[in-house]
């Protein structure tokens, strides 16, 4: 499923910066797996955290390396060039103990200079030292050979893999039944979701109102952004779900800072757990986007969005009687066609 066509948004992070040049993606460095209002009784379901009691379940290859790669990073304070590069070892988790830092760093559009500082702020003396480490603790698994694969093909082979991935880290469905229920207890719930995120926000508001009495889309930024969460502040609002997708829109952090400040519990669904968003976010689930195409699909964060959904049901108990009344009404109006 493709994201944002728009020139400026949802191009593939490949596309992004030109190799050797040092990309921020965030505007702070913040502790990898840390959300800023943890004080409001939330915490971060990092990609680590989840995956590592996920790893030994797992049938996809490499989804426990990439377990490994972020336990290695989580704890530490990383600079947002930084976290881009963690970002991308999780993402090509099987190739990264043996990628040279001039290819890692051409993969992560940084600097070879970032790479090493990178190793230094997860005390090795150097890269070689830390790939050296990455080979002893994941060793080489047999891949499959795709090279008779086309550039589609690829693409599509990606998403699988980022499909698996979502599949380990849901072998603890703690984080996502705690969702479920922040969602549900939320009268009105707002769902936030701008550029190349608002077809996942929309998708998931269309089938939460046939369930949720009070659903509320944040489609648009601006001033109007910070007027909705008022007023559904006043209305009794306690969350807020956010769809947050590269390339992620200042308007996006703000919004959610702003929210945090109002009182309001943000649950989001991100591309990383080192997403620009994840200071902001009492609650992250992550799910990795495809950046194979021009444009970066977005499989994993909509299907994620479903298994909310899902949660989300199973914690409003007239769910159910809901959707059966809703089946009724649909077919008396001849609403489809069978």
């Amino acid at each position: 499923m493709s994201t944002d066509h728009g020139v400026s948004d949802g191009v593939s992070g490949a596309r992004m910066a030109p190799a050797g040049e040092d990309v921020a993606v965030a505007s702070a460095e913040v502790p990898v797996g840390a959300g800023g209002s943890a004080g409001a009784g939330g915490s971060v379901a990092t990609t680590g955290s989840v995956a590592s009691a996920a790893s030994g379940t797992s049938t996809a290859s490499g989804t426990s390396t990439a377990a490994r790669l972020q336990a290695l990073f989580e704890g530490h304070r990383l600079t947002p060039t930084q976290r881009r590069i963690a970002h991308c070892m999780v993402r090509r988790a099987a190739d990264a103990p043996f990628l040279s830092s001039v290819e890692l760093a051409e993969l992560a559009g940084v600097s070879q200079p970032s790479v090493t500082r990178f190793a230094v702020a997860l005390g090795f003396d150097g890269y070689p030292a830390l790939r050296k480490h990455l080979r002893d603790v994941a060793p080489a698994e047999p891949e499959a050979d795709e090279g008779s694969y086309n550039e589609y093909q690829q693409a599509v082979q990606s998403e699988i893999d980022n499909l698996r991935h979502l599949a380990a880290l849901l072998a603890d469905p703690a984080p996502v039944v705690r969702a479920g229920r922040l969602l549900a207890d939320s009268r009105p719930l707002l769902v936030l979701g701008l550029r190349a995120a608002s077809a996942q926000a929309r998708g998931f508001t269309y089938f939460a109102r046939k369930v949720h009495p009070d659903v509320r889309l944040l489609d648009e930024g601006g001033t109007m952004l910070a007027d909705r969460v008022d007023a559904a502040k006043r209305a009794g609002a306690t969350a807020l779900l956010c769809f947050a997708l590269p390339r992620h829109p200042r308007e996006v952090v703000e919004g959610l800072e702003y929210a945090q400040e109002a009182g309001l519990t943000v649950v989001a669904v991100a591309d990383s757990a080192f997403a620009p968003i994840a200071r902001h976010s009492d609650l992250l689930l992550p799910a990795a986007v495809g950046t194979g195409l021009a444009f970066d699909t977005a499989c994993a964060p909509m299907l994620l969005g479903r298994v909310l959904l899902e949660a989300m049901c199973d914690a409003l108990p007239d769910a159910q009687a809901r959707l059966e009344e809703f089946d009724a009404k649909a077919s008396e109006r001849g609403l489809f066609v069978e």
